[in-house]
C-alpha cells in the first residue's frame, strides 16, 4: 500500500467530513457536481472553513496567534507539498493539482486577518473583504471546475466573482445582527446598526440582485459537470435572498432568517428537474 497516498486520501476525507458538518447546503451542492469535482471543492471548503472558525470561534484564545500559525503552516504545505494538518494537506494537493493561484489565497487569508479587529468599513475595505472572504473562493472552485481551460477561466472569472459577491452581501444582511452583538461588526459601508432602516436595506438589497443577474449569466456557461451543482447554490441564496427582502428591516435585526432543510431538499429536486427539462 502507498501510504503517502492513504494520508492524502484520507486528508480528503476529513475536509469532506467537515463540510458536512458545517455546511448541508454546501454539501447537497457538491453532491450535484459531477464525482471528479466532490473531493476538491470538499478540500476547498475544509481550509476556508478551518480558517473562519479560528477568527469567529476561540475566543477564549489568542486568535491573532492561532491565525498567524495557521497561516504560516499554509504557506509551508504550498511550498513543501506536505502537511500534518490533514486539512492544509488536502487543500495544498488541490491547489497544485488545479493550478489555484496563490494571490486567491493571499487575498482569503487578508479578509480573515481582517476579521482578527473590530474595524468600520469603509467602501474599499469593504470590496476588498468580499473579494478575499467569498470572490476568491469562487475562483478556486472555477479553477477546479475548468480543468486547466486558462481561456474558458478568463471568460467566466467576472461572472463568478459576482456571484460570491451575492452570496456575502446575503451573509452579511441574514447575520447583521449576530455580526454586531458578538463580533461588533457591521460590514455595510456607512451603515450604523442602530439606524438600519428599510431605505437602507433597500439600497443593498438593489446592489445584490445587480450582481445575482450577472452571476446567473455565468452560471449558463458553465462546464455542464460543474453547472448543477453552482446553480444550486444560486438557487438556495435565492430563495434565502426572497425571504430577506420580504421582511422588514427590524425584523432581519430581531431574528436570523433560514431555509429549512426539507426546503433545500425541495430546491435540489426543483433545479435538478428544471436543467434536466430545461437544459441550463
Amino acid at each position: 500500500m502507498d501510504h503517502v497516498q492513504l494520508f492524502t486520501d484520507t486528508s480528503r476525507a476529513c475536509a469532506k467530513l467537515i463540510t458536512q458538518r458545517y455546511s448541508t447546503s454546501f454539501t447537497l451542492g457538491i453532491r450535484t457536481l459531477d464525482q471528479r469535482f466532490h473531493l476538491p471543492v470538499y478540500a476547498v471548503y475544509g481550509f476556508v472553513r478551518w480558517a473562519d472558525e479560528i477568527v469567529d470561534t476561540f475566543h477564549a484564545h489568542d486568535k491573532a496567534a492561532l491565525f498567524a500559525d495557521f497561516k504560516r503552516q499554509t504557506y509551508e504545505a504550498l511550498e513543501i507539498g506536505l502537511s500534518l494538518n490533514p486539512v492544509l494537506h488536502a487543500f495544498q494537493d488541490v491547489v497544485r493539482q488545479y493550478g489555484i493561484d496563490r494571490e486567491f489565497i493571499d487575498a482569503f487569508l487578508f479578509s480573515m486577518e481582517m476579521d482578527l479587529d473590530d474595524r468600520s468599513y469603509n467602501q474599499s475595505l469593504y470590496e476588498r473583504y468580499i473579494y478575499g472572504s467569498a470572490e476568491v473562493v469562487g475562483l478556486m472552485c472555477l479553477r477546479i471546475f475548468c480543468e486547466g481551460d486558462t481561456a474558458q477561466f478568463d471568460h467566466l472569472r467576472e461572472p463568478a466573482r459576482r456571484l460570491g459577491s451575492a452570496f456575502q452581501k446575503i451573509n452579511f444582511l441574514r447575520d447583521i445582527r449576530s455580526d454586531y452583538e458578538e463580533r461588533g461588526r457591521v460590514y455595510f459601508p456607512g451603515v450604523q446598526y442602530e439606524q438600519f432602516t428599510d431605505e437602507v436595506k433597500r439600497t443593498i438589497e438593489a446592489d445584490i440582485r445587480a450582481d445575482f443577474e450577472a452571476g446567473y449569466a455565468g452560471i449558463v456557461q458553465l462546464p455542464r459537470a460543474a453547472r448543477l451543482g453552482v446553480y444550486l447554490a444560486y438557487v438556495y441564496y435565492l430563495k434565502l435572498f426572497h425571504k430577506i427582502r420580504q421582511l422588514p428591516a427590524r425584523r432581519i435585526l430581531g431574528e436570523r432568517v433560514r431555509v429549512p432543510n426539507n426546503t433545500k431538499l425541495l430546491l435540489l429536486m426543483g433545479s435538478y428537474f428544471r436543467y434536466r427539462l430545461v437544459r441550463l
